[in-house]
């Protein structure tokens, strides 16, 4: 019997910015990135390790594979490759070999991607607050890339939680967005940062941040229900801390059968 290799994709590029946390690009073997849309997610995959205790089966046609869902970070724009922001958990089942794949390296991508994580039912025009933690930041990288300069929003909010400065993923693109772009704020956040380091951004969680007086003395403006739409990902102790926030200043957790303004992704 012909053993399939499943392994269809090569990384590209690697940035690790530092040895728990880096951002990956792929590209699939055969053509371009299948398309998508900005919020969704691909899958990962790479050989199982062999287990002795267990027979191999000897109707399967290639390798046992361990699979994974990552948030895409780059935009569909973009067709030669997918970008992934990975954070080593390491207890993973697939993240600690994923770490060891180098550039030129193989590992499976499923050409289909999926997810409801968009921006599909929410009209133009609005405030878009998006709140992330980690490397839940990777869907929102995706839709400022890709709807920057359209006229999608009438005012961007990122806010970025992390543990210490060198988590802030992206940093340096954020910023020069902002500043650039007068509809974009980046408001990232550090809870563990040192009080004698050189950080003068805020700190604590962002819980804080989106309190309103401090969410307006950032962006000089309050959100609202009847014009801002809040986007969370990432930690669901986040999450869930910011639903009730919100939800008891009139906002509504949109759900498949209730449309509302709070809309969430939860990591794990």
């Amino acid at each position: 019997m012909v053993v399939e290799n499943p392994l269809n994709s090569t990384v590209i590029a690697r940035e690790d910015l530092h040895n728990e946390l880096a951002i990956i690009k792929i590209r699939p073997d055969d053509g371009p990135v299948a398309p998508f849309k900005p919020g969704q997610f691909c899958t990962l995959g790479l050989p199982a390790p062999p287990n002795p205790d267990k027979p191999a089966n000897p109707k399967r046609k290639g390798p046992k594979l361990i699979r994974r869902a990552y948030s895409i970070a780059s935009s569909p724009k973009v067709s030669e490759y997918l970008e992934v922001f990975v954070v080593l958990v390491s207890e993973g089942k697939l993240t600690p070999n994923l770490w060891t794949v180098p550039v030129d390296g193989k590992l499976f991508m499923d050409p289909k991607i999926r997810g409801e994580f968009t921006l599909d039912a929410i009209p133009e025009g609005k405030d878009l607050v998006m709140a992330s933690t980690g490397t839940g930041l990777a869907p929102f990288l995706s839709m400022l890339r890709t709807h920057r300069g359209e006229n999608r929003w009438r005012r961007l909010v990122m806010i970025h939680g992390v543990r210490n400065a060198w988590d802030l993923g992206y940093r340096e693109e954020l910023e020069q967005i902002a500043a650039e772009d007068k509809s974009v704020f980046y408001i990232p956040v550090c809870s563990r940062e040192p009080e004698d380091s050189d950080w003068a951004g805020p700190r604590g969680r962002v819980q804080a941040v989106l309190d309103e007086a401090v969410f307006k003395q950032h962006t000089g403006f309050t959100m609202n229900p009847q014009d801002a739409h809040l986007f969370l990902c990432g930690n669901p102790a986040m999450i869930t801390a910011v639903q009730e926030q919100f939800e008891a200043r009139g906002f509504v957790t949109s759900t498949k059968k209730q449309a509302g303004n709070i809309h969430f992704e939860r990591y794990w």
